[in-house]
């Protein structure tokens, strides 16, 4: 029966000749919808009109340019053997850690020649952010990638998973952990999570610092289980760099109360 199983067509459509990837369908999906969201939130919040729409000009780009740098460095055997495919990232090959670094030093610059508080932009992105994350893992889905260790097939079928999740797991004649699977709904419920903590007028800063502790614990955790991280001698990247985010994060909350540095609550009415 197993040789039968097709995985599923990674391209969505054409444009002529050119083949559009589900993987880029999904990313910029979510990309989208976040930046509804937010675009939203930030009309609530009184900030300037399209304060968002000229931030994402330049933050998307610039974060996808830096997820790229960023896998690539780490990928670097490989690469430098075949460096015609460095701009290949319709295949996948994408970090999220590289694009977060990306997007958050944009927001800074940005925010400061706005005369806009980063931490205020920062919080109303924070569900977007996750929200967009927990979409884009499907496009991982529809590459076969970012998949945990070799598991059975009766594994797969007792998580009470679809069968086109359980056949897409199917690769090379093994079926694997859809450790995509995992972090997506994890990045759900942060979601979730956020969107109600709005209601709750945290102190400004600890929305998003909040979104950094949730993701980062669940990508530490899931990535424990995959197959293809990114090393620096034998330590998991996306491990490390999540306990030192959770770490970061919560001195940096602290540090704001004790300074009086984040009195200003999330639905106050200021920009500064």
């Amino acid at each position: 029966m197993n040789e039968n199983i097709k995985p599923l067509d990674p391209i969505a459509f054409y444009l002529g000749p050119i083949p559009v990837h589900w993987y880029g369908v999904i990313i910029g999906s979510g990309l989208a919808l976040g930046l509804y969201i937010a675009i939203r939130e930030a009309n609530r919040r009184k900030l300037p009109q399209d304060t968002f729409a000229d931030l994402m000009l330049w933050a998307i780009p610039i974060a996808i340019i830096s997820a790229r740098i960023y896998y690539v460095i780490f990928e670097w055997g490989y690469y430098s053997q075949h460096p015609a495919d460095i701009p290949k990232i319709w295949g996948g090959g994408i970090a999220i850690h590289g694009a977060l670094i990306g997007a958050v030093i944009t927001t800074i610059i940005f925010t400061r020649k706005r005369g806009i508080s980063f931490w205020k932009l920062a919080d109303i992105a924070a569900p977007s952010i996750i929200l967009g994350q927990a979409i884009g893992r499907w496009g991982n889905f529809m590459n076969q990638e970012a998949h945990g260790r070799e598991v059975t097939r009766s594994f797969l079928e007792n998580l009470h998973l679809p069968d086109f999740i359980v056949n897409q797991m199917y690769i090379n004649g093994t079926y694997y952990h859809p450790t995509f699977l995992y972090e997506s709904v994890w990045d759900f419920a942060g979601f979730i999570l956020l969107m109600l903590l709005r209601k709750v007028n945290l102190r400004r800063g600890e929305l998003f610092l909040s979104y950094v502790i949730w993701y980062s614990i669940g990508r530490f955790f899931v990535e424990g289980m995959r197959t293809d991280s990114l090393m620096l001698g034998s330590l998991r990247m996306a491990q490390t760099i999540s306990i030192a985010l959770v770490v970061v994060s919560i001195l940096i909350l602290i540090y704001r109360r004790k300074q009086g540095l984040s009195d200003v609550r999330y639905l106050d009415g200021t920009n500064k």
